[in-house]
């Protein structure tokens, strides 16, 4: 969707209930505070909870800077076929590790959850055009692969329980990217090279890697490129893609402490705070 005024004020005239509930999420965000429930009726399927976000997308000031991939188990499945989501990573929710302890916030009474990810940067545009991908078609577009963590929140405490069109509805339940170290040369390595595990307060919650996610790193790269070219923003050189839980999605909450570990490329660690109200300016650079 345009950012142009004009556009925005048409399509929340064409669809008011859709823009309402992209008005509650989007003001529950910025009032750091949890909603007691879906402020509304649930979108009938993907392609409508996809428009929720574009509104949602467009009243938030800030500007898109990647994309968080999740994937969609089958039974949870529509019409529309895609067994992946996308949601929006801001600009000023997006954190580089400088080997210290990084602090990230989560919804007091929604939801909270940190994610081990392999984030892509892509290195050049997409081709202009181009609305279908196959994971073997992806090493056309040139890439470098980095170390992350998922920060999965949302003001509302079910929004998994509820499904892809709730999860999509709502920025895809991420409230922002911690990015570790580049994976060098990661096109000629093996999925199975490149594991990890994850701990909450020194317990370890969870262990995998890039062969957890369905398909492998380029399944889920080639979703975020057709899915993206689809909706009208083919992605561009620069845009990151976080390509799905590597080790599950591992509840947490303020005052927790989360440590990713990726072997043979050190780790992530990082600690929970409450999310706070944040200001009425317009963060886009």
């Amino acid at each position: 969707m345009s950012n142009d005024q004009n556009a925005l004020a048409d399509a929340r005239a064409a669809a008011p209930a859709l823009a309402a509930i992209a008005d509650s999420f989007v003001g529950a965000r910025r009032q750091g505070r949890a909603l007691p429930g879906f402020p509304g009726d649930i979108p009938d399927d993907l392609v409508t909870a996809y428009r929720v976000q574009d509104l949602a997308i467009a009243q938030w000031p800030d500007r898109v800077v990647g994309w968080k991939v999740g994937f969609i188990a089958p039974e949870r499945r529509d019409a529309s076929g895609d067994e992946r989501l996308l949601g929006p990573i801001f600009a000023k929710q997006l954190q580089m590790t400088t080997g210290s302890q990084s602090v990230f916030e989560v919804f007091e009474g929604g939801f909270g959850a940190v994610e081990a990810e392999y984030v892509l940067r892509l290195d050049a545009d997409a081709p202009a055009g181009k609305l279908d991908w196959t994971p073997e078609e992806t090493a056309a577009v040139p890439s470098t692969l980095f170390t992350g963590m998922e920060v999965a929140s949302s003001p509302l405490a079910t929004i998994n329980q509820l499904g892809p069109r709730v999860v999509v509805s709502d920025f895809g339940n991420n409230n922002g990217l911690v990015m570790g170290v580049e994976i060098p040369d990661w096109a000629h390595r093996s999925d199975a090279s490149l594991a990890c595990t994850t701990s909450i307060d020194g317990r370890q919650v969870g262990q995998g890697g890039a062969t957890t996610l369905p398909g492998g790193l380029r399944a889920a790269f080639a979703f975020a490129l057709s899915r993206s070219a689809r909706r009208g923003r083919p992605l561009k050189a620069g845009d990151l893609i976080a390509t799905g839980n590597a080790t599950g999605i591992h509840d947490i909450l303020p005052g927790q402490r989360a440590c990713i570990a990726f072997d043979g490329h050190g780790s992530i660690d990082g600690v929970a705070t409450a999310a706070t109200a944040k200001d009425e300016g317009d963060w886009r650079a």
